[in-house]
């Protein structure tokens, strides 16, 4: 009986799809967003205080042999370089019918402030209560830093959207080369933050690698889109990746997890390092090569449909998946140090039980995903009232996660 109704869902979403629409992109884009989750709940973990309160920790911290999976789950690249394609193609129609290019910026923005202002205006207020109920304020520190945590992609998404006439011309004038000035600019600012003079810079040159850094991708995407990667240029973009990313690990002692890991004062991702190019161009290249196999995979409706569910809910998987990690863990926190969840994560136990509770966070995230839909459609019908109020609630909610910072 289930197994009908899933063949009769599964046709239905392939009845209504478009014949022009491009499959390959959105299980591309697919795969970068499920990878966002699957990082964050396997390679995040808490301890829980004596006074049971909950702190950020990480299985790498005691398995570094582990990091290797984060070249896998980093697929942030990707989900640039699709949004690229996306976006040159989405700018050339809204040119064509006479859109001036500020509108179709603003729109862009629209639709990802949304989503932001509707995940931070109803956890501050989840705060409030949880603090009320007596919560410690370890656990009130660490919500709020995991929730903000996915939130600063989007900024910079934002960022380089309203770049997208600019990444344009450029590609235009260049091809798939105008993304080599970005690379460049990430591998002067690593060379003078960890070359022999690194101890007479700033704390803040690492910053200037955030926009070029996450744009290289994006441009990638939009000379893709326009046309100008071919398959050769995708085949020097995965074998230079490759190459350049082996040469930085073995030869210049770049660190090897892609992400994070508390207690070490060097990451590739915060901001970007030369390595996450070196992979976004290994894997930039890959998706370029791999578009037609892709596209023909995705003919078959069992796995088209669950494409189109999560492409449906992009932005809400992105803003809304640890605030389902929470919800089980925050309650689990008043049991007690519960296996996998409010342990330590530094046991290989703790790995297999991690792996068993991530089904329980999947159907969390679905049920929030449900409940959040409306946040992230637009506020039509929502009076003035409203949304000052959901602006006020968002604007405290920041306050309090930049005093953590």
């Amino acid at each position: 009986m289930r197994a009908t109704w899933l063949r009769r869902a599964a046709a239905s979403v392939e009845a209504a799809t478009p014949a022009h629409r491009d499959r390959a992109l959105d299980g591309l884009r697919a795969l970068a967003l499920l990878a966002v989750p699957a990082g964050h709940w396997l390679l995040g973990g808490f301890t829980r205080d004596s006074a049971g309160g909950l702190h950020n920790a990480s299985p790498l911290s005691a398995f570094p042999s582990l990091a290797p999976l984060s070249w896998v789950l980093q697929m942030l690249a990707v989900f640039f370089l699709v949004g690229g394609h996306a976006s040159a193609l989405s700018y050339r129609r809204a040119a064509g019918r006479g859109e001036p290019a500020r509108s179709w910026v603003a729109g862009r923005l629209v639709r990802l402030g949304r989503p932001v202002l509707g995940v931070t205006s109803v956890w501050a207020g989840l705060l409030v209560v949880m603090w009320w109920a007596g919560v410690p304020d370890a656990t009130l520190h660490t919500a709020a830093t995991l929730v903000i945590q996915p939130l600063w992609f989007v900024g910079v998404y934002g960022a380089v959207t309203t770049l997208t006439p600019w990444c344009v011309r450029a590609s235009r004038k260049a091809g798939v080369w105008a993304a080599a000035p970005l690379l460049g600019t990430v591998a002067v600012v690593d060379l003078l933050r960890y070359g022999p003079w690194s101890a007479g810079m700033p704390s803040w040159l690492s910053l200037l690698n955030l926009l070029p850094g996450w744009l290289f991708a994006y441009q990638l995407g939009v000379s893709w889109g326009e046309g100008r990667v071919s398959r050769h240029a995708a085949r020097v973009l995965l074998a230079g990746g490759a190459v350049l990313f082996a040469v930085l690990l073995w030869e210049f002692g770049y660190p090897i997890s892609m992400v994070g890991v508390p207690g070490e004062t060097r990451t590739n991702s915060h901001p970007p390092s030369l390595l996450v190019l070196a992979l976004a161009s290994f894997q930039s290249g890959a998706a370029v090569l791999l578009r037609d196999r892709l596209a023909s995979l995705l003919r078959r409706p069992a796995w088209w449909a669950p494409v189109v569910a999560v492409n449906l809910s992009a932005m809400t998987i992105l803003c809304w998946h640890q605030t389902a990690m929470l919800t089980a863990a925050i309650p689990g926190a008043v049991l007690g140090v519960v296996p996998g969840l409010t342990s330590a994560p530094d046991t290989v136990a703790w790995i297999a039980m991690r792996v068993l509770w991530m089904p329980l966070f999947a159907v969390l995230l679905v049920v929030t995903a449900r409940s959040a839909r409306r946040l992230d459609a637009p506020w039509t019908g929502t009076g003035r009232g409203m949304r000052v109020t959901v602006a006020l609630l968002a604007a405290g909610f920041a306050i309090f996660a930049l005093r953590l910072a």
